[in-house]
């Protein structure tokens, strides 16, 4: 079987059948295309391809290529570095083939993929690469790149993602970005943005540099700010080696703590959604929804951050998030007709503000701020996932702390009003520390903030709702919520909405969305989301890369592409 896609007997009422999934879950010890070692205080992340490993059959990773199920097992190993080895302060991605880094993406691969597989592939593959670039930022482990060859397309746009690029200078190693010449694509993985955003390449140079299929080496590279150290090859592991060691005695990580193993999760799989202990997903097929719900803790927050760190991987704080993660992957991946998620809660307001207010009161602890960053790439994720999201604020719900935030993250909120003839309680709304900034959007806003986007007194009304729990009258008069409906018109208008929805185009619906989400300022990751990735939704689609006589699928054959010639 494949890496990473799994053959999950499912039992139910009528069958029994077999379902093939790609699955984001994996541990060090089923890697097949990394290999991960840390020495104290650095840990070395190493490319070692198997060229059988590829996640679909039809293609071979050849020269560090890559797919899915290679950046699955990158992004795992980020993952466990932040919270499983507390005492790293400084990450070397580096290469087990001779004279080659990375060949970036599998072309083969990206030619006989379809259109979805395509784009999810580079959407996962831009958060990965944001999630190093934010333990750089946030987690205190630097990463450095230490090109030993080639690094090419999307290989180089993995250096890019790093705080430090060496080059080794043999004579050949260079980098390049030769999508456009080559492929008739753009660099999917950021290079562009990065290259003008984040390394201040200058812009006419960062055009020739993304039109020349052989890249830049040498001194040349170095000049042009594509690398930052060109070494020479008799001491480039000695120089990689001194420039880790110095990057981690500068960093704050704890070098005594103990880590957190991130324990497999409990997870049972069925045709109708997938049950976790603090999330469950329900698919209505016929209605194309997923009902995805977030249950609350059942007892109070750790009483200290000894008790958090004992309790690890099975702490609610971080449990719940990584169920809820695996969740929205899974979906986001394998039900692509599945187009509206609605997302709801269950459970004791006040047990989840408790483990919020111990989120924010213990930030200063290696831990408790890694679960906090970790809430905020999930977010993040939800932030540009191509789905309808509404959120559903009932009776019973804990939309409070962190889990108000998937509230202000849906692209509609509907909140119920008053009690029903069974049930005395009303739907609650409390907004907490977690919505003034802790949990940014890739714009650098809070969702208030990005909610109110040039209204700055319905921002000053919604941030004096912080601390305070809001009945849906109240949540109603300060603009947090959609629509409010009381037990006669609750059913039927959600019926109504949710029919409307989806009798739309998908396609227009993820490109309103994705429209609508990202009021405010432009940032590197709003570019890469918003502006990057559409445009590269759309080049995939063009028979100048996708057709029979197109880039992709002439690349390796010999045969020059044909291409449309009108710029349109």
């Amino acid at each position: 079987m494949v890496a990473h896609c799994a053959a999950l007997l499912v039992l139910t009422d009528r069958s029994v059948y077999l379902m093939f999934v790609i699955d984001f879950q994996t541990h060090p010890d089923r890697y097949r295309h990394w290999r991960l070692g840390v020495d104290g205080r650095v840990a070395t992340l190493d490319m070692d391809v198997d060229p059988d490993g590829g996640l679909h059959d039809g293609y071979k990773l050849k020269l560090n290529s890559y797919d899915l199920g290679v950046d699955i097992e990158l992004a795992d190993a980020v993952q466990r570095l932040r919270f499983e080895h507390p005492e790293v302060g400084a990450v070397v991605l580096g290469s087990m083939k001779e004279r080659v880094f990375c060949a970036g993406a599998n072309i083969t691969m990206l030619a006989g993929a379809p259109h979805p597989l395509k784009v999810n592939f580079c959407k996962f593959t831009n958060e990965t690469r944001n999630g190093i670039e934010e333990a750089t930022a946030e987690s205190g482990q630097r990463y450095l790149a230490a090109i030993n060859g080639t690094a090419a397309g999307g290989g180089y746009e993995l250096a890019l993602a790093t705080d430090h690029i060496m080059l080794i200078d043999d004579g050949s190693a260079s980098v390049a970005l030769p999508e456009v010449p080559l492929l008739a694509v753009l660099p999917g993985t950021g290079g562009l943005t990065r290259l003008v955003d984040k390394r201040f390449v200058r812009r006419d140079r960062a055009d020739v540099f993304c039109t020349i299929e052989e890249g830049i080496k040498g001194s040349r590279a170095v000049e042009w700010k594509l690398i930052d150290e060109l070494v020479p090859g008799s001491v480039f592991d000695e120089r990689v080696a001194d420039r880790a060691n110095e990057f981690a005695d500068a960093s704050p990580r704890p070098a005594d703590a103990v880590g957190v193993p991130l324990t497999p999760l409990d997870r049972n799989f069925s045709d109708n959604g997938v049950v976790y202990s603090s999330v469950t997903v329900t698919i209505n097929r016929s209605a194309r929804t997923a009902e995805i719900v977030v249950k609350g803790p059942t007892g109070p927050a750790p009483s200290d951050t000894e008790a958090a760190g004992s309790a690890g991987a099975d702490w609610w704080a971080l449990r719940a998030a990584r169920e809820l993660d695996d969740a929205i992957l899974h979906l986001r991946v394998n039900e692509l007709e599945i187009g509206t998620w609605i997302i709801r809660t269950e459970g004791d307001m006040e047990a989840v503000l408790d483990h919020d207010r111990f989120l924010h009161e213990h930030d200063d602890n290696w831990f408790v701020h890694e679960v906090m960053l970790y809430w905020r790439r999930i977010l993040k994720r939800v932030d540009v996932t191509s789905r309808t999201i509404i959120s559903l604020i009932d009776p019973g719900s804990c939309f409070g702390g962190v889990l108000a935030e998937l509230a202000l993250a849906s692209d509609r909120t509907y909140m119920f009003l008053g009690t029903t003839e069974d049930d005395d309680r009303t739907a609650v709304l409390a907004l907490s520390e977690s919505s003034r900034g802790v949990l940014p959007m890739s714009n650098g806003l809070a969702r208030i903030g990005t909610r109110f986007w040039g209204d700055d007194e319905g921002l000053r009304a919604a941030e004096e709702t912080i601390g305070t729990s809001l009945d849906a009258d109240a949540a109603m008069q300060a603009g947090l919520v959609t629509e409010i409906y009381d037990d006669i018109d609750w059913d039927d208008e959600l019926r109504i909405m949710f029919e409307e929805r989806t009798s739309f185009s998908p396609d227009c619906l993820t490109a309103m969305e994705a429209n609508l989400r990202f009021p405010g300022p432009e940032t590197l990751e709003t570019k890469i989301f918003g502006r990057l990735t559409a445009w590269q939704n759309w080049v995939f689609q063009r028979p100048s890369a996708s057709g029979e006589t197109g880039a992709l699928r002439r690349y390796g054959t010999g045969l020059r592409p044909e291409y449309d010639k009108r710029r349109v």
